[in-house]
């Protein structure tokens, strides 16, 4: 019966469809496991063979869990939000609701084609009303909550407004903006609601604050640091500048040393911590205040906050550097200054965040005219402005220490401002300061002859003492801002009263978006809800009306941002848990049988965004009581990046004519992409088709090479932009969803970049082959009850051993090459024992599961393979019983016999004597003696 894997693969999935086959039970006897993929976003490209990789995984991961007898969710959604459904809604004037479900469709029907065992009856879609319902709750909770510093959480705004009530603000810890005033009982509630409602946005956990942004005008939105490469967008390739607007934040810096201790809990990779530790970026020190000297212009001191982690080297500051966008450099910069400051302005902020922190090589400043009071020796220090300093970072101010610091160094040589040195007898050129290590700092007034953890403790307290500074801990960890100015997006539950935000009560949510005309920004620079024309909430009937009948008494204006894409995937692994459950995010109950993730699979690309926002998300939910877990993910893996293979070919510079690979010949050429569906497996390119593909080239020339014309072949990252896609529907159609699966596995490390090759997988179609033949005698099913052989026994248990190992060590491609020697055994041995079989289709299923249920349904089973309990292995079998003996004549071996390992010497030498190919070697004569060692060798000497 030959191995028909379309029908097979097609009949076993409409069955577990049918059957629901893989759904889990939020009530079970078994202990649990909950392994999750991350967000899948919906692309109207559709899936590649590179991304099922870490799915498959996955899949393999959940399957073993099953027949090892845990209660499995191995849930699957989609991110469904997003700028590329909006682009391209702009693009073509479809809703973006229509193009995602159209995506989302597509996507489904590839995921199934593969086999995988999602439980789809929890399916959640980030886009959906019912969905975002909680996204919007979560937000309001935020807003309701203010952060503890003392009781290191986050508690409800009530209780601070109590503490205000009872006692003022000047006993409160809390996580805050740094421009409140101290305030009494009295004068709190002397204040009016406005004032009070002012003074609570500055401490809630989500608030709305003027913020630099990065701002991309061609898309008319903000972009997060990761969705600029190279300093334009990563959607579009827009230039992006960096802009201050008032947005809504949130506050996860007041997480960040739980963010950072919460790392050593966690089985991730030791790279993936690092990255989370460095972008939190704990760093102790102190905060240093200096007064800006007064110009007779103005009334009061303006003063600069610096924070350093050498508060030691204060003696040595030279100069002082501030990032163009802060605050002061407009109001501080003299006249005769401010034309070149403006410019520098201008031109700073066409460059990202990310580009001023990567280029460390140009030196770029410009000096403001200004100078402040050094804290101790009241002498003048030039303030300047570089791009190197960034207004989120830290204060948004460096004290510039030249004999401390390579880059003040090489800032104040460029630039040629005289340089303090602390250092006696040190040529500073030569770098040579290593405080750290204990040196003794000179010339540093109070602080000379201390060594370095005598001086920096000396200098806070004389910081604290003369009311100019204080020791501090600070993060680089950031607030991070939540508005997009998009269309597709989740609204906030907001609208606006006085200027002031009110939230939506819960009960009346979702808040759904509504329709517009057009997606993008309105002509007054507004976001794309403002073309909405409905969008105004009435506080009487508790509903969306039409802006007409705004009157800011009882119709107020609704926010016009939408939330980012990272606020629907900072929770959706609790959604998983209790999908339908209309009355809470997730029922306690759910959430303490499922607790958390404990296995996550995904791309590294995620390290400091989503994870860090789905961990700050946990951590606040768990404060507020609607958690039990205060981190989401246990244990979490990155899948390495399928590579394609692409195809190049060469046109010579400036004519229409195309060189053959072998036949360039230091000819001026430039590559150009190939599709690879034109090209064969030998690298011939198909001419006409490539034509009718690029017919800017339908009158091209070729030169060719004995006819054919032989491409060029380099391994990159698959893109739909490099048409080095393969499709994975091609690959099931061809040779089978299992083939695909093994294959893909088979490539390499889980965690590791590897090329895909087409031509290699038939490798493993061939021995999904053999696995079909040795249940099988020609056309006929044929599996005997017979006792299979210590040899097949050995084969099995050998393989459960390997493969057990493997998939708990997440080593799947050894497991394959593992299953294609068992089969290779089994053929030779012409095993067809159920004993060795069966185990083997359950062994083989987390794998290539439709093959398995087939084999599985064949061997008599009326239940899926899913519900059959995983081999167990049993050393007994891979215990060696034998020796197969070299028997040597005079020291040169002549033969072997296998014997068991019980006889001792007089029985082997029996044996083997009496063997007709002893006899024959003998030749009728007497043997002078006979060498046996127990276990090794015979050597029979004539």
């Amino acid at each position: 019966m030959s191995y028909n894997f379309n029908e097979i693969e097609a009949r076993w999935q409409k069955h577990w469809a049918e059957n629901q086959t893989f759904k889990a039970s939020n009530n079970s006897d078994k202990p649990k496991y909950y392994v999750l993929d991350m967000f899948p976003y919906p692309s109207g490209a559709g899936l590649h063979v590179g991304h099922p990789l870490g799915y498959i995984a996955s899949d393999i991961y959940a399957r073993f869990k099953r027949h090892k007898g845990f209660n499995v969710l191995h849930p699957q959604g989609y991110d469904s939000f997003g700028l590329p459904a909006e682009q391209y809604a702009i693009q073509t004037g479809q809703h973006p609701a229509l193009t995602t479900e159209r995506n989302i469709n597509r996507y489904r029907e590839q995921l199934d084609k593969i086999g995988f065992s999602f439980d789809w009856s929890r399916e959640v879609r980030t886009s959906d009303p019912d969905y975002y319902k909680w996204t919007q709750w979560i937000f309001i909770q935020l807003f309701e909550s203010w952060y503890d510093c003392e009781a290191e959480k986050s508690r409800p705004i009530t209780e601070l407004e109590e503490i205000f009530a009872s006692e003022g603000n000047s006993r409160v810890n809390a996580a805050s903006d740094d421009d409140i005033a101290k305030f009494s009982a009295e004068d709190w509630n002397a204040y009016n609601s406005e004032e009070k409602q002012a003074i609570l946005l500055k401490y809630r956990l989500t608030y709305l604050a003027e913020t630099e942004v990065n701002w991309c005008p061609e898309l008319g939105t903000v972009l997060a640091n990761d969705e600029i490469v190279n300093g334009v967008s990563e959607r579009g390739g827009f230039p992006v500048v960096r802009k201050k607007m008032t947005q809504w934040s949130m506050r996860i810096s007041a997480f960040s040393e739980r963010l950072l201790q919460g790392l050593e809990e966690l089985d991730w990779t030791d790279s993936l911590k690092e990255s989370q530790r460095n972008w939190i970026g704990k760093s102790v020190g102190a905060m240093v205040e200096f007064d800006v000297l007064n110009r007779e212009d103005q009334e009061t001191k303006d003063k600069i906050k610096v924070f350093t982690t050498r508060p030691d080297t204060i003696f040595g500051v030279t100069f002082m550097t501030l990032a163009p966008e802060h605050d002061l450099v407009k109001k501080i910069t003299t006249p005769e200054h401010r034309e070149e400051v403006e410019a520098y302005i201008e031109a700073s902020a066409k460059r990202s965040e990310r580009d001023r922190m990567a280029d460390v090589k140009t030196i770029s400043g410009v000096f403001t005219g200004a100078y402040a009071e050094h804290p101790f020796t009241k002498e003048p220090v030039p303030i300047w402005i570089g791009d190197y300093v960034l207004a989120g970072y830290g204060t948004g101010a460096v004290m510039a220490v030249p004999c401390g610091d390579q880059r003040d160094y090489d800032f104040a040589k460029h630039f040629d401002i005289h340089i303090r040195n602390i250092f006696e007898d040190v040529d500073i050129s030569e770098r040579a300061f290593d405080g750290k290590d204990g040196t003794v700092i000179a010339n540093s007034d109070f602080l000379s002859g201390l060594e370095y953890k005598e001086a920096l403790n000396k200098v806070i307290l004389e910081l604290e003492k003369s009311g100019k500074g204080y020791g501090k801990t600070n993060y680089r960890l950031r607030d991070a801002v939540f508005s997009r100015q998009r269309y597709w997006g989740e609204p906030f539950p907001v609208y606006y009263v006085k200027g002031l935000p009110q939230m939506i009560d819960s009960k009346h949510l979702p808040l759904r978006l509504p329709e517009v005309e057009k997606y993008l920004p309105t002509e007054t620079g507004e976001p794309p809800l403002g073309n909405a024309t409905t969008w105004a909430w009435d506080t009487k009937e508790n509903k969306v009306v039409s802006n007409s009948e705004i009157d800011d008494e009882t119709v107020f204006p609704l926010e016009l941002n939408t939330m980012p894409g990272w606020a629907g995937s900072s929770w959706y692994l609790f959604r998983y848990m209790d999908a339908g459950n209309s009355e809470e995010f997730v029922s306690k109950e759910a959430q303490k049988y499922w607790e958390n993730v404990d296995l996550y699979i995904g791309g590294s690309e995620h390290a400091t965004g989503h994870l860090l926002y789905s961990r700050f998300w946990t951590k606040f939910l768990y404060d507020r009581g609607y958690l039990s877990v205060e981190e989401p993910f246990k244990k979490l893996i990155n899948q390495g990046m399928i590579l394609g293979t692409s195809a190049f070919v060469y046109r010579l510079e400036g004519e229409n004519v195309f060189v053959s690979k072998n036949q360039i010949k230091g000819n001026a050429v430039q590559p150009i992409h190939a599709d690879v569906s034109l090209v064969n497996a030998s690298d011939e390119l198909d001419i006409e088709g490539f034509k009718k593909w690029r017919p800017e080239f339908a009158d091209a020339k070729f030169i060719t090479e004995d006819g054919k014309y032989i491409v060029g072949r380099e391994v990159e990252k698959m893109s739909k932009s490099k048409y080095n896609v393969v499709n994975p529907d091609d690959i099931c159609e061809d040779y089978g969803a299992d083939t695909l699966r093994m294959y893909e596995m088979f490539l390499g490390p889980l965690d590791q970049a590897k090329p895909w090759n087409t031509a290699g997988i038939t490798g493993v179609h061939s021995f999904l082959k053999k696995l079909w033949k040795l249940y099988h005698n020609g056309e006929q099913f044929e599996v005997s009850d017979d006792k299979p052989s210590a040899d097949s026994l050995k084969t099995l248990h050998k393989t459960i051993k390997k493969v057990t190992e493997d998939i708990e060590d997440f080593s799947f491609n050894t497991s394959v090459s593992t299953f294609m020697i068992c089969v290779n055994e089994l053929s030779a041995q012409k095993c067809n024992s159920r004993e060795i079989l069966e185990p083997l289709a359950v062994l083989v299923a987390p794998y290539a599961p439709h093959i398995a249920e087939e084999l599985w349904s064949k061997l008599g089973h009326n239940e899926s393979v899913t519900t059959a309990a995983y081999p167990q292995f049993e050393e007994k079998f891979l215990v060696e019983s034998t020796k197969n003996y070299p028997i040597s004549f005079n020291g040169k071996m002549r033969f072997t016999m296998e014997l068991p390992l019980d006889m001792n010497k007089d029985e082997v030498e029996e044996t083997v004597l009496a063997d007709e190919r002893t006899q024959k070697q003998l030749d009728g004569r007497a043997p002078k003696k006979v060498i046996v060692v127990p276990g090794k060798i015979v050597n029979i000497v004539g």
